[in-house]
């Protein structure tokens, strides 16, 4: 076995890259290196590690069990030697760091206020973009394309979870809509409604229609829009019944001319969680942002009457509590 002082670390990236894409292109894209720098660099690796690391399969290249191994050791390894040389003290007041968070527009509304405030009071210099939720996020923090994720539901391995509230649905419907001004709806008066569907990704919106596809009733969309903005602002004059998180249907409602009703109980409260890399485990500006975060909701739920975030909750609370006690005299 090699000592470590005859080891060459630049090695060390391409190794994690090479292992975590299994191609040899996207590696070499992914450290803006040549295709044949980052062939080089495999040979190597192989050579001074004694194994074949990458092999061809019937479905690309496949790492070997010395590869493996490798990996599981580099995800504890490496975020520890980027602390040690950065030798970083963060301090917001000072930092110009740049955070880069993914969710939808629902998850974007319910934070962004709150949260940029705070983070520009402590951190002036430091700057926030919000990207877009799309089917592959997920491999982007992976990627360390984005640092962090805000989304309902959980988050598939290795990155790392944290539930940072849970969220009631409802439905916002036309003022002149049958359903309007029910306190209860069933499930089948529901499905039998024109659907106006939030398309979070792959023509589905997520949690919603998760909960609707495992109880075996699955809604017919009328209309897909891209953001929950645009479904709340179809619904006037129409016939659709749009299927929002509680507090964004009624952030949205218009009197007279929309009004939010209880979605049917079997489309129960959903996770919202924030989810990282492990790498992003020990950065301090990371932590920084993820306490922020959780101090900022904290906050709005302990917050003083005068808070329109505060409003927002205890009117969610309302709404819950009145479907919970309309549903239970219906069963007596």
């Amino acid at each position: 076995m090699p000592r470590i002082e005859s080891v060459d670390l630049n090695l060390l990236a391409p190794l994690h890259a090479l292992l975590e894409e299994r191609h040899v292109s996207r590696a070499a894209d992914r450290l803006h290196m040549s295709q044949p720098s980052m062939s080089r660099a495999l040979q190597r690796l192989r050579a001074t590690l004694g194994d074949e690391l990458l092999v061809r399969g019937p479905g690309g290249y496949q790492l070997t069990p010395r590869a493996e191994r490798i990996q599981a050791e580099l995800e504890h390894a490496l975020p520890r030697l980027e602390h040690v040389f950065s030798g970083e003290a963060f301090d917001p007041a000072t930092a110009a760091r740049s955070f880069h968070l993914a969710g939808t527009d629902y998850t974007v509304s319910v934070l962004s206020g709150a949260l940029l405030a705070r983070v520009f009071e402590q951190s002036p210099g430091s700057t926030v973009r919000f990207s877009r939720w799309h089917h592959a996020v997920f491999s982007d923090a992976e990627h360390g394309m984005v640092d962090l994720l805000i989304h309902g539901g959980s988050a598939p391995p290795p990155l790392r979870s944290q539930v940072l509230f849970e969220e009631d649905y409802a439905c916002l419907v036309s003022s002149h809509h049958p359903l309007a001004g029910r306190s209860a709806v069933s499930l089948q008066e529901y499905l039998e409604c024109s659907h106006m569907v939030v398309d979070v990704a792959d023509g589905r919106q997520g949690y919603v229609d998760r909960c609707l596809e495992l109880l075996g009733s699955p809604r017919r969309a009328s209309v897909t829009v891209p953001y929950h903005a645009a479904a709340a602002a179809a619904v006037p004059g129409t016939s659709l019944v749009a299927t929002l998180p509680a507090r964004f249907a009624i952030r949205h409602a218009s009197p007279g001319t929309t009004t939010v009703i209880p979605a049917p109980g079997e489309i129960g409260p959903m996770s919202c969680a924030m989810s990282w890399h492990p790498r992003l485990d020990d950065d301090a500006a990371q932590r920084w942002l993820r306490d922020t975060i959780i101090t900022t909701l904290n906050g709005a739920t302990r917050g003083s009457a005068a808070d329109p975030l505060r409003r927002t909750w205890f009117t969610i609370s309302s709404i819950a509590l009145t479907t919970a006690s309309d549903r239970s005299i219906g069963m007596s």
